[in-house]
């Protein structure tokens, strides 16, 4: 496997006088305005939107003169474009002249506040975890038999918040949850659930709070393997973690054991996706290389019930693969880009199957790509069922006759978006709108994540030469 390029590291600037740096294309940087002994950088506030957060900033105090140190006035120049490009409302300003290791940096928000020690080693990364971490919850959620803790994520500042459907309703235990929402500051808040989607794991949660900090949420689609990925979340009950890596892969589809959905007949886009990957009459008995996260129970124990259970479906889910380092707690919590904006929301990691199923990151962790998440979160806020699309085929556990890696098609169901389309058995489905598919799991993720009535391009290979058709997808039934 290719290693991913790392992201750079800020550098310090040689020159006697600092240089600001570039803003983002829409948001032109204002001068730096020297204060005394301190060098500030104002910063403007981006376009009035919707779900703006409240104003942030980041300020120091002013220190005793000591000799220039260029590296420290870099890093707080950074971490000023990113908060002040981010945050709507207000004038975010970081002050960084002659900082020394016991002074201190503090950004303070609606929702928190994180302490910068030495703004010399400050990086992009904390620019993103100053940015996100306000934005980031802690769930402890209660049912009749079990608990367990998970992450979420502040969609408005009104309260609603995203999280996973198995942290919200502990893997289809309950539809009616006790759950408390544990702010970055503290601050603890009763939480109700609007509404679940076990087939892209996501649920809403509402706290009845005002003035929230909100996340600001990037298209998913516009990020690019290798970008930084910095994920925040409650992973082992301990919250406002930050971890980092990159995005090592895009347009992930994983099979993963679910009890959150009945066990019906397979089909891609269909309601179960028991037969996917499995050899005929093969039964879910072992742990899925793919599992939820586990629960940490009011004790820190770990909390297994929705591991190894029987009648169990498997459900395939598109996913953004990172190295950045993801444990049990992670999951409904945020993976951000490096302008601290929302990209998925985090729901699973591959671990080597264990007997006790207790194993942490091994380098691999998955998230539901925002665009999916908002979607369903915008459905399910309007009381609506969200919309998945349904293909028409089943699969074959039959060998491909094509030298093409793909979903091979077993069946082609009658009258459905397949047949319509010219599909037949036999036939290797490689791509969706132009994202490959090397599996039919990857299929039927890719599938899923488009809402009924899309138009996608498929791209299919037959007896060895490459098709495309165009398809409008049908509506999954749940």
């Amino acid at each position: 496997m290719s290693m991913s390029p790392e992201e750079p590291q800020p550098q310090p600037q040689q020159q006697l006088q600092p240089q600001p740096q570039p803003q983002p294309q829409s948001y032109p940087q204002p001068p730096i305005t020297p204060i005394a002994d301190q060098a500030t950088v104002p910063v403007a506030p981006a376009p009035p939107a919707a779900s703006a957060p409240a104003p942030f900033a980041a300020t120091a105090p002013a220190p005793e003169r000591a000799p220039q140190r260029h590296g420290g006035l870099v890093a707080g120049i950074a971490i000023g474009t990113l908060l002040g490009s981010l945050v709507g409302g207000g004038t975010a300003a970081v002050v960084a002249h002659n900082m020394t290791p016991k002074q201190v940096v503090q950004a303070e928000a609606a929702g928190g506040s994180l302490t910068l020690n030495n703004l010399d080693t400050a990086t992009a990364i904390t620019g993103v975890a100053a940015v996100g971490t306000p934005s980031v919850v802690t769930l402890q959620v209660s049912g009749p038999t079990s608990a367990g803790s998970g992450s979420g994520v502040i969609y408005t500042s009104d309260g609603y918040i995203i999280t996973n459907a198995h942290v919200a309703t502990l893997e289809g235990e309950t539809a009616n949850p006790q759950i408390q929402v544990q702010l970055s500051d503290g601050t603890l808040l009763p939480g109700k659930l609007v509404g679940s989607d076990p087939f892209a794991d996501i649920a809403v949660v509402k706290v009845d709070a005002t003035n929230l900090t909100p996340i600001h949420v990037a298209d998913s689609q516009k990020i690019n393997v290798g970008d930084l990925a910095v994920a925040i979340g409650a992973p082992l009950s301990l919250s406002n973690t930050v971890t980092s890596g990159v995005v090592s892969a895009l347009n992930r589809g994983i099979s993963v054991s679910s009890s959150m959905v009945p066990e019906q007949e397979s089909q891609d886009g269909g309601v179960n996706d028991q037969n996917q990957q499995q050899a005929p009459g093969q039964r879910e008995q072992e742990q899925s290389p793919f599992p939820w996260f586990e629960f940490q129970g009011p004790n820190g124990e770990q909390q297994q019930q929705q591991q190894l259970q029987p009648s169990r479906s498997r459900v395939a889910i598109p996913v953004i693969q990172t190295d950045a380092s993801i444990n049990p707690g992670n999951s409904g919590g945020a993976l951000l880009n490096g302008q601290g904006e929302l990209i998925g929301i985090n729901v699973a990691l591959a671990s080597a199957n264990t007997s006790d199923g207790t194993a942490g990151s091994d380098g691999l962790g998955f998230a539901v790509p925002s665009n999916l998440a908002v979607r369903v979160a915008d459905a399910l806020i309007a009381g609506e069922q969200p919309s998945h699309g349904l293909l028409g085929v089943t699969q074959t556990t039959e060998a491909s006759t094509t030298n093409a890696a793909g979903g091979v098609v077993g069946e082609v169901s009658p009258g459905s978006p397949a047949e319509k389309a010219g599909l037949k058995p036999g036939d290797v489905i490689t791509s969706i709108n132009g994202a490959r598919a090397d599996s039919f799991t990857t299929v039927t993720a890719l599938v899923r994540m488009y809402a009924a009535g899309t138009e996608v391009t498929i791209g299919y290979n037959r007896d060895g030469t490459q098709y495309e058709a165009e398809v409008t997808l049908g509506q999954m039934e749940w």
